[in-house]
């Protein structure tokens, strides 16, 4: 058989399904037993983000290679946590490797396969083995060198490999050993083929795939004091849609789509627009969207339509100067959860933070909103947790701009310290950076959260519930009571010899607890300062910074 475009998107969506219907046991393989079960939900986001970018192309034909080029690069935006961009590189390998097919043979596929085994692995700076990476390269070389006849039998060599694979993850990373888990990557990776596979079979039928998306579509909160009666409209109204021209109102053979960009460009700013077959994508700053609406009719029908006021998307941003063009020469970007982390990474002097973190790994399409929002020359971003590191890199690399420069904070402390101290009077950017990167290296943090399940680890016996502390990345200290662990790891920490402690407390935590923590700290450690700051982060009950 040839493989198609429309038998790839059902492949792709029947793996989705399949990894939705097995995402709590893919979140449950933790390493840690502590709350980081977000890898089934990363990769999930990130390969619906694709599926749908891919269906919603209503006008595309079912070449294979316009289909995986759209579904790459709708994965590429949606792609949330190091397990989702590595998802999303393995699709853009296969992408690369399908090229200008229109339908695949078994050879093109493995081709492709090969390719996407190479993209994921160039995407990670420092491959580990004994993750999706290793789970992925295995099966292909073993489905590549079967030599199959059709891409049915390349999956029957493709699938056994894979799940050996898998159950050898924990051989290559005696972390998975200690923990007695599989990799969680690799096992969505796992999940993923298994549905691709039932579509091959003929078990799953077009209208059999659901088209529900687990991300949740909410509707914006929307700040009615930034828009009163008294308001001026100053920045108009952010004016997108899709306009499906007709052939009734336009010839499709000679009709120039720069007669609507003339259009836009007379009555409106910021103009974006192009064809695409049948579709004209318009993006446009207006006062009067209701106007150009209108007058677009003349050539079409829409099948989209998102009209936002800017005004409520520049309230409260400090970074933009409504009354010039000229660019500032910096912006800083950072992740935070909960309003009091959120408002003192502001305090610091961040201009923009994305709401996430543990759990809740923002998308690269989140720091793509957050780099438009600034217009800085140069954009400084603070991941502040190891698993968003990549997506904000990958953000990065696809933002033109702005130059951006993604800044290796792996903790809310190592972020917030860094960018409380960063200095940019000297407009020497590289300096800056090097500097910023030394404060960051002699940043110490600590979390204490509480244990999601009974585990071994570090010769600590964990039971469920327990209060743990975390530090340098792993579990330091455990016991029942919150503040006999908070005390266990400060003392990990070494806190007597720092002069200021910076502690942030979280949603849970009560005024007992800290009135008694604090307490216990002055007078253990009576030459340190400790400073008590509200953060109202979930997950941590506390982070403690050395500063």
């Amino acid at each position: 058989m040839l493989l198609d475009g429309n038998t790839f998107v059902m492949m792709a969506s029947q793996g989705a399904s399949e990894l939705k219907n097995n995402c709590k046991v893919i979140n449950d393989l933790n390493v840690f037993p502590i709350p980081d079960g977000d890898t089934g939900d990363n990769m999930l986001m990130t390969i619906e983000s694709g599926c749908h970018a891919a269906k919603d192309r209503s006008d595309m034909n079912t070449s294979l290679s316009d289909v995986a080029h759209t579904m790459s690069s709708g994965m590429l935006l949606g792609a949330r946590g190091n397990s989702g961009v590595i998802l999303s590189r393995i699709f853009a390998g296969i992408s690369k490797g399908l090229d200008k097919v229109s339908k695949a043979t078994v050879s093109d596929f493995a081709h492709a396969m090969n390719c996407g085994v190479n993209e994921a692995y160039n995407a990670v700076s420092e491959p580990v083995e004994g993750t999706i990476l290793t789970v992925l390269k295995d099966a292909v070389k073993v489905a590549n060198d079967s030599n199959s006849d059709d891409i049915i039998n390349y999956f029957n060599a493709l699938l056994p490999e894979m799940e050996q694979s898998l159950e050898r993850t924990p051989d290559l990373l005696p972390v998975l050993h200690d923990a007695g888990v599989v990799d969680s990557g690799g096992a969505g990776l796992l999940c993923i083929f298994r549905g691709m596979y039932q579509v091959l079979q003929g078990n799953v039928s077009e209208k059999d795939i659901a088209d529900e998306s687990s991300v949740e579509k909410k509707m914006p909160a929307v700040n009615l004091d930034a828009f009163t009666s008294d308001s001026e409209l100053l920045y108009g109204y952010c004016t997108e849609f899709l306009l499906r021209l007709q052939k009734s109102k336009v010839n499709l053979d000679t009709f120039d789509v720069n007669e609507i960009i003339d259009y836009l460009n007379a009555v409106g700013e910021s103009v974006v627009a192009f064809r695409d077959g049948s579709i004209v994508k318009v993006h446009v700053h207006t006062k009067t969207p209701g106007d150009i609406l209108s007058h677009c009719q003349r050539w079409g029908e829409f099948l989209t339509i998102k009209i936002e006021n800017m005004t409520l998307q520049h309230h409260g941003t400090t970074t933009r100067n409504a009354f010039t063009k000229q660019r500032k020469p910096y912006g800083i970007v950072t992740v935070a959860m909960g309003k009091g982390l959120e408002d003192a990474f502001k305090e610091a002097g961040a201009d923009c933070v994305i709401s996430g973190g543990q759990t809740m790994n923002p998308s690269a399409q989140s720091f793509i909103e957050a780099f438009d929002s600034l217009d800085a020359e140069t954009i400084f971003v603070f991941p502040n947790n190891s698993n968003i590191i990549l997506t904000a890199q990958q953000a990065g690399e696809l933002y033109k701009k702005s130059k951006i420069i993604v800044l290796p904070s792996k903790t809310m402390g190592e972020g917030y310290v860094a960018i409380a101290s960063l200095d940019t009077s000297s407009k020497d950017t590289d300096a800056i950076v090097a500097s910023t990167k030394e404060v960051i290296s002699n940043v110490f943090c600590g979390m204490i959260t509480s244990a999601t399940r009974n585990s071994s680890i570090n010769g600590l016996n964990i039971e469920k519930d327990d209060y743990l502390g975390l530090f340098k990345g792993d579990i330091v200290s455990n016991a029942k009571k919150l503040t006999d662990a908070t005390m266990q790891l400060c003392a990990k920490m070494d806190v007597a010899n720092h002069d200021v402690v910076l502690i942030f407390s979280g949603e849970d935590a009560n005024e007992s607890d800290n009135e008694e923590i604090i307490s216990n700290l002055q007078r253990i450690y009576p030459r340190t300062e400790f400073i008590l700051n509200n953060g109202s982060q979930p997950i941590y009950n506390y982070i403690i910074i050395l500063c």
